[in-house]
Formats: C-alpha cells, sequence, structure tokens
C-alpha cells in the first residue's frame, strides 16, 4: 500500500484519523513542518497541492530557497568499528568511502549480492 502522494518533487504522507473522520498528512523528506488534510481523498490531494503551493510562494516572496527532498547527501553512523573496516575495503578497492557505500546502496536496491563486489 502506497501511504505518500507526489507533487512538484515533494512528497506527503497519507494518514487517517477515524476519531476526527478525516485524512490528514504532512510534507515529508524536509525540515519545515507544512501539514494537510481534507475529508476524502480528492480534498487531500488538493490540500496537498495548495499546501506546496503555498510553501513556494511564501519562499518567493520572502526571497529564502526553498528546502529540496533528497538533496544528495546524509549522514549515516555506523559505529567505529565498521567505519575502520569500510573505510579499509574502499582503500583496498581505491575508492574513496562515499563511492564504496553509493555503490553498496545501488546494489541492495537492485537486489543484488554484495558479496564480492
Amino acid at each position: 500500500m502506497n501511504n505518500m502522494m507526489q507533487y512538484k518533487d515533494y512528497f506527503g504522507s497519507i494518514h487517517y484519523s477515524d476519531d476526527d473522520k478525516i485524512f490528514y498528512g504532512q510534507v515529508e523528506h524536509i525540515r519545515s513542518l507544512i501539514s494537510f488534510e481534507g475529508e476524502d481523498v480528492a480534498s487531500l490531494r488538493a490540500s496537498f497541492e495548495e499546501a506546496i503551493d503555498d510553501y513556494l510562494a511564501l519562499c518567493a516572496e520572502k526571497g529564502i530557497e526553498p528546502e529540496k527532498p533528497f538533496k544528495g547527501s546524509f549522514n549515516v553512523r555506523v559505529g567505529s568499528q565498521l567505519h575502520r573496516q569500510a573505510a579499509l575495503f574502499a582503500q583496498q578497492r581505491g575508492v574513496n568511502l562515499n563511492k564504496l557505500v553509493t555503490d553498496a546502496l545501488e546494489r541492495y536496491l537492485k537486489g543484488e549480492s554484495l558479496e564480492n563486489a
């Protein structure tokens, strides 16, 4: 089941409150809190798109750069032992740690084995 909507490269979560009989969500993968709601799926979608358009308009009005989800970098906490193993493995292969992690993620997400990589 897909619990996300997409509009202009932004992603919104989809939730339902049985107590309030309303669909609601928030824009995911950015720091700003942007929420939206609707009584049915169509109104939830419209509210999501309106929230994104309002956010982009507000950013333009204030002269600030809107946040973008998935900028291409993230921090991973792995512990010192795994960090050391990965760094040494990358060095043996003649690549940097970023390249090693990127290659491993790509292979993992494609369902490929990481053995003998």
